[in-house]
């Protein structure tokens, strides 16, 4: 989630585009309640639904997504590709993973979803599929790790989507944390990519979106 309403756009500008957004329906609405009562880190709502459409429009029917956390992200991906579309998911958290069950049991996509728990750089190795989607949305210190084991595993013609990329605006500024660090550090790697056609979009908190050559 964007650190402040304002952290990538002028602040009129991001209220404006907020208040265009469809309203969530109530079990999104609920997600969003919970995750920010509980401070869980989830996609923003423009970013959430980006995905959906990214899905729709590209005809994915399988994707990976690292970092799953109450399932806010699932739930409009597995919307997105429709009764035949997959979306395996990495956790490693059993909390986050009962929650997101819940959630996703609720909203009658739970057939629809494949939770892999663990840590997704011991869980990637192990995935045989090849997919059409990729969303990163984890640890900012493993994205570079995160990209280069999905590649391996997404299609060409198979979109990249990786969230938080400018990281409240910091990744522009002189701030040195291990994060910020290694966000300014991937997003070199991430568009200049030679598997890649790439860029960084302002959306949500930085929205990286590529698809494989």
């Amino acid at each position: 989630m964007k650190a402040r309403l304002d952290a990538i756009i002028q602040r009129e500008q991001a209220a404006y585009l907020d208040q265009l957004l469809p309203q969530s329906d109530r079990l999104l609405a609920e997600m969003e309640a919970y995750a920010e009562k509980h401070r869980v880190p989830i996609a923003d709502r423009e970013v959430a639904l980006f995905l959906e459409i990214t899905a729709r429009v590209s005809g994915a029917r399988k994707a990976l997504e690292i970092g799953m956390a109450i399932g806010y992200s699932v739930v409009h991906l597995a919307r997105g590709m429709g009764e035949q579309g997959l979306v395996v998911t990495i956790e490693p958290s059993e909390e986050m993973i009962r929650a997101a069950s819940g959630y996703l049991d609720r909203a009658g996509l739970l057939g629809r979803v494949q939770i892999e728990r663990g840590e997704a750089l011991d869980v990637m190795p192990n995935l045989n599929e090849t997919f059409d989607l990729l969303f990163i949305d984890a640890l900012k210190e493993e994205y570079k790790e995160y990209l280069d084991l999905g590649l391996q595993r997404l299609r060409a013609g198979g979109v990249v989507i990786v969230d938080n990329l400018l990281w409240g605006g910091k990744v522009a500024g002189g701030d040195s944390d291990s994060s910020t660090v290694a966000l300014r550090e991937f997003n070199r790697y991430f568009v200049n990519h030679p598997q890649l056609r790439a860029e960084v979009l302002p959306v949500g908190d930085g929205l990286g979106y590529a698809v494989k050559l």
